[in-house]
């Protein structure tokens, strides 16, 4: 269990597994440093919360199995640390605890030089330590074993393995040895254990990873039990499933785990023997859904008062499903984003060839892209403003995640939409089909593990979005104070100059200083924006929510095209209005970096992560055509110069330079 010791959380686990079936529970969060790090300390009387633990579980007709990891720093051949184990686990026997665990696992596997004199091999001084404490215990019934999963202690085969062949010959036999064939399996069946029983001399306990999420930030296994044979049960001595680590999120792991438990019993009836992952699935989301929205508080937070719909739990194990395997929300979301992305050339203005029909189905692909996209804007609200805090707490980061990378996948597919079908001045809009990285679900082999592609289905739709690579852009740890106001990002109309000039309007008003420039020019804010809707309004986004427009991000695909077209148009007036110099860019700058940006956000904005993701959204836009961009920011602005630094903007041009005063930030796409 990976949490806090001796939590509620704890204390509610154990009521479910009765309830499911479920006769085990392995106790070692990693929160309890004494478990691991400080393994030689015995706990004190504060501590001793663990007796309540043990109490209740058993008073449930629970197994309760006390695990230690002492092998990361632990002297085999040590008096004094063998004392000190056993001291300790003594501590825990008094408590009332009759099954152990000592797990040797994510250690370093070469040993000190008092071990290298006094064992023959590594597995050999494991092996006598462990004898020693199971003896020392009084022979429990219940007495695990992990093994040190290396490569090289297994080559050149798990047969043929010395390590695990010592283990097999030296361990007492009625230890159990925990065992798990790849970190993370997508299948287990009963031919691919008959080589790890026949070496352990013993069948081995599955320490299954199926759920275990400690190895992404971005991912979340919502998905049932699957993969593993029914008959297993009867050539194992038990299967262990490590979890999320967030309590909320094991709800249905674990209640199909115990479906699938239950299949194997032969007592029960015909049509329930059969193990179903949908059938399992079905049952464990009815089940969930009351639980979901009881007004559960948690960790201090206000209560809201939504109500998650089923339709909307289903979208959510679907976005979040196994590590091997997306649900079919998420396979629709992948599958349509990178159909669109590749077919977006029949929608293109120049492509006079294109059947009707194909432009009809990428249109109708997009429309159902779109209304996706916005079901997992309404997920995340509903999910923020539920009635159970505790599930907020544990999901929310995720489907906050989620929410921002769709926003700007919905974006682009918008502005693909739109700007092929209404430009020809696009010449190099085929840029769009390669810019995206290959999926994880395109290249994830059987034999691959499911960390080689980061992210899970957020990943991936990032990686197919042009600028997907920048990382940055991304991954941030979400807003402290979760808002469930709905935002959208889309490519600017002609309607929305009135409502922007308002919005930009009403900040200019509010920046000290500003006040006598717009009274002394009361036309600046649309002068301002004025060129840029006039002459590059393909590259200006939108942000809104439900009170209206709240931001904007306006770019210039190529300065030097757009200051040409500008002297033409507009700048004469220009001039005669502000006499004053405007300034201009040196080669050496656009060069590299020919491209422009301006970025404005209401401050009220509440969640402000959207004003990364509405930025974003412009560079994924500006990728297909562009290799760098470059934005001016006044130098006493210093929350936008760190926002925009966390983001990969450098300083490239300060004010000194030319005859200007602001700072120009550049960055490569």
């Amino acid at each position: 269990f990976y949490g806090r010791p001796w939590s509620m959380d704890q204390r509610k686990v154990l009521f479910q597994m009765q309830s499911w079936g479920l006769n085990t529970y392995l106790y070692g969060p990693k929160d309890d440093l004494k478990h691991r790090l400080l393994w030689r300390e015995i706990y004190s009387p504060e501590e001793e919360q663990l007796h309540t633990l043990i109490v209740e579980a058993q008073s449930r007709g629970l197994r309760f199995v006390y695990a230690l990891s002492p092998g990361q720093d632990i002297v085999f051949s040590s008096s004094c640390d063998l004392t000190l184990l056993k001291r300790k686990l003594r501590q825990v026997s008094d408590l009332g605890c009759q099954a152990f665990a000592i797990l040797f696992d994510d250690i370093d596997h070469s040993m000190c030089q008092a071990d290298s004199e006094a064992f023959t091999s590594f597995a050999h001084a494991q092996v006598t330590v462990t004898n020693e404490i199971y003896r020392f215990l009084g022979e429990p019934p219940v007495f695990l074993f992990c093994p040190t999963y290396c490569g090289s202690l297994c080559s050149p085969s798990v047969s043929k393995s010395p390590y695990l062949q010592t283990v097999g010959e030296d361990l007492l036999p009625n230890i159990t040895v925990i065992w798990t064939s790849k970190v993370i399996s997508r299948k287990l069946s009963v031919d691919c254990l008959a080589e790890v029983e026949s070496v352990l001399q013993r069948p081995p306990l599955i320490w299954d990873n199926l759920h275990a999420n400690d190895y992404d930030s971005r991912r979340l296994f919502l998905g049932p039990f699957k993969g593993r044979e029914p008959q297993l049960r009867s050539h194992l001595r038990g299967l262990l499933l490590n979890p999320n680590c967030e309590f909320e999120a094991n709800y249905i792991p674990l209640h199909t785990l115990g479906s699938w438990h239950r299949a194997g019993k032969e007592e029960l009836k015909d049509e329930e023997c059969e193990y179903c992952p949908d059938r399992a699935l079905s049952a464990a989301l009815h089940d969930w859904m009351e639980e979901l929205n009881q007004p559960l508080q948690a960790r201090g937070l206000c209560g809201g008062k939504g109500l998650l719909s089923e339709s909307q739990v289903r979208l959510l194990v679907g976005l979040y499903y196994l590590p091997h395997e997306h649900g079919p929300s998420a396979q629709k979301l992948l599958q349509d984003l990178t159909w669109l992305k590749s077919n977006c050339h029949v929608v293109g203005i120049n492509n006079k060839k294109a059947p009707p029909q194909k432009v009809d189905e990428w249109r109708g692909r997009a429309s159902r892209f779109l209304s996706l996209c916005e079901d997992i804007a309404q997920l995340h609200c509903s999910v923020v403003g539920g009635a159970n805090r505790a599930v907020l707490y544990d999901l929310y980061p995720y489907v906050w995640d989620l929410r921002n990378t769709a926003l700007v996948a919905k974006a682009f597919i918008c502005w693909l939409g739109r700007v092929l079908s209404d430009s020809s001045t696009l010449g190099s809009w085929r840029n769009c089909f390669h810019c995206g990285k290959t999926t994880g679900a395109d290249v994830l082999g059987v034999e691959s593990e499911p960390w080689v592609f980061k992210g899970g289905v957020s990943g991936e739709v990032q990686m197919l979005l042009p600028i997907g690579s920048s990382s940055e852009l991304f991954t941030h740890p979400p807003p402290l104070f979760p808002t469930s106001r709905l935002y959208n990002i889309r490519p600017y109309h002609s309607k929305d100059k009135v409502e922007l000039y308002r919005m930009v309007r009403q900040l200019h008003l509010r920046t000290q200083g500003v006040q006598e420039s717009s009274a002394a020019h009361p036309d600046i804010i649309g002068d301002c924006l004025g060129p840029c809707l006039a002459l590059c309004p393909e590259y200006s986004f939108i942000l809104e929510d439900e009170l209206g427009v709240c931001g904007c991000v306006l770019g210039i695909l190529d300065v030097r095209s757009f200051a040409k077209r500008c002297q033409a148009s507009w700048i004469p007036a220009m001039r005669d209005k502000y006499p004053e110099d405007q300034g201009e860019y040196p080669d050496s700058l656009l060069y590299h970096f020919p491209s422009q940006l301006r970025l404005d956000a209401l401050p009220e904005l509440v969640d402000i992560s959207v004003s990364r993701t509405l930025l974003t959204a412009l560079l994924t836009a500006l990728k297909a055509n562009s290799q760098g961009v470059f934005c001016e920011v006044q130098p006493t602005d210093r929350q936008r110069l760190e926002f925009l630094t966390k983001l990969g903007f450098l300083e490239i041009l300060r004010g000194e330079a030319r005859s200007r005063e602001g700072v120009v930030l550049g960055r490569l796409l």
